[in-house]
């Protein structure tokens, strides 16, 4: 993937945590009665505060990562953005789908331990790139 795409991606998926995360705080509770999510209301309320949360931090990693690969050129760097981007679509992506799906969706969660991995095989390629730089 560019660099320059990268980060792109990564400021435009930050925007949208920070979009998410005022819905969290506004709307997000409305909205899940509205649906008739209401018996479990905490529980989906917390997939949705996490998601949005590793959702910034893997943002702000792949406008980080896409930096540092401009300086040095290190593939590496590149793999780390690309895993965060996955991770991202991976485990933040299931974790919202469930937040706002009926129960039948619940087994999507099977899903968020593999964005979990992409997320760690992404900072240890960010690791790689730094000790090789």
């Amino acid at each position: 993937m560019d660099l320059k795409w990268l980060a792109i991606v990564g400021a435009a998926l930050a925007a949208a945590g920070v979009a998410l995360g005022a819905f969290g705080a506004h709307g997000l509770e409305e909205m899940l009665r509205q649906l008739g999510r209401e018996t479990s209301l905490a529980k989906r309320a917390h997939w949705f505060e996490t998601a949005v949360k590793y959702e910034l931090y893997h943002a702000l990693g792949m406008i980080a990562v896409a930096a540092l690969a401009g300086a040095s050129g290190n593939a590496w760097h590149r793999a780390a953005g690309v895993l965060f981007m996955l991770g991202i679509a991976l485990f933040s992506g299931s974790l919202l789908t469930m937040t706002f799906a009926g129960d039948a969706w619940r087994k999507l969660g099977m899903v968020t331990p593999l964005g979990g991995a992409a997320f760690i095989a992404g900072w240890l390629c960010a690791a790689v790139a730094a000790w090789r730089s």
